[in-house]
């Protein structure tokens, strides 16, 4: 006959052994569609963020400028971009003259007349080409919304990159305040604010956030040559999220800002070697213009 102490000592010891076999669950990573799926898609626009949709990401990156008449609309420059736009009457754009072509000084009825797809983007050749307009932040909400219906219960998050700078208040954007109202209003009336958050280099921009609308999970985007510690005494608080370039990261920088209590999202990782090593590092997330070749890593 067994003793009970014996029995219990073989159960216990077989519940551990079984549970240190037991492989841990690896954390979701976090793959953004930069600019939707800039690699594949004219940037910005509804059919760049549908493929991305399409491809699994699950976060969709965008960036916002405003017109003259309160829209927010999604484009990375406050301009029209020389190397990707024609005008509204279909011609080129110059260099020396695009940053002329000024969103803020537009109604949006001006700004949907530029074609910002049929161009060819050198840094993209695999980028499909046709005529697309930069799009109103409503309008994507609502296509995106569209997609998901179908999606079976699959949801997505919005990382939104206000693209504000101090030269450029009044000129190319409203004031940080005015700006940032903006756009917190947007969340509140059109989207779930649990599945957004709002980066920006300006750290204007998320001290304003973090003091009026901390609910908000906000991201701070840092470039260059930067040290971590550094950047966070001049933003003044620990943001949810510190993404950097991925260049200037190493195994050991991740774990120092993670133990921070910071999600790290870099960008912008292009490259499959940079990819396979970047999410080697047990980063967070990774921002990348191809999101297919993401998708492809993380599913192997």
């Amino acid at each position: 006959m067994i003793k009970l102490s014996t029995t219990l000592s073989f159960v216990c010891l077989f519940f551990v052994t079984l549970n240190s076999c037991t492989p841990k669950a690896e954390k979701q990573i976090d793959i953004q569609g930069h600019r939707g799926a800039r690699g594949l898609m004219p940037e910005n626009t509804i059919p760049a963020f549908l493929e991305a949709l399409k491809l699994g990401v699950t976060t969709l990156e965008l960036d916002l400028a405003v017109t003259k008449d309160n829209e927010l609309v999604v484009s990375h420059e406050p301009y029209f971009s020389a190397t990707y736009c024609l005008d509204s009457t279909g011609n080129e754009i110059s260099k020396d003259k695009q940053k002329s072509y000024k969103i803020y000084q537009m109604s949006y009825d001006e700004v949907r007349a530029f074609d910002c797809g049929t161009k060819p983007h050198g840094d993209f050749p695999e980028q499909q080409k046709f005529k697309v307009k930069k799009p109103l932040l409503k309008d994507v909400v609502e296509a995106v919304n569209v997609f998901l219906e179908t999606a079976e219960g699959k949801t997505v998050k919005y990382n939104m990159e206000i693209k504000s700078a101090p030269w450029g208040d009044g000129i190319f954007h409203p004031s940080v305040e005015e700006f940032s109202d903006l756009v917190y209003n947007f969340i509140q009336e059109n989207m779930d604010p649990k599945y957004v958050n709002v980066q920006c280099f300006d750290f204007r921009v998320l001290q304003y956030f973090n003091k009026k609308y901390p609910e908000i999970e906000l991201s701070a985007l840092v470039g260059g040559n930067h040290v971590v510690d550094e950047t966070l005494q001049e933003l003044g608080f620990v943001p949810d999220i510190y993404s950097c370039s991925y260049k200037n990261l190493t195994e050991e920088v991740v774990k120092d800002i993670q133990s921070k209590n910071m999600k790290v999202i870099p960008w912008t990782i292009n490259e499959t070697k940079d990819l396979e090593r970047i999410i080697g590092y047990k980063v967070d997330g990774i921002i990348t213009d191809y999101p297919d070749r993401a998708m492809k890593l993380v599913k192997k």
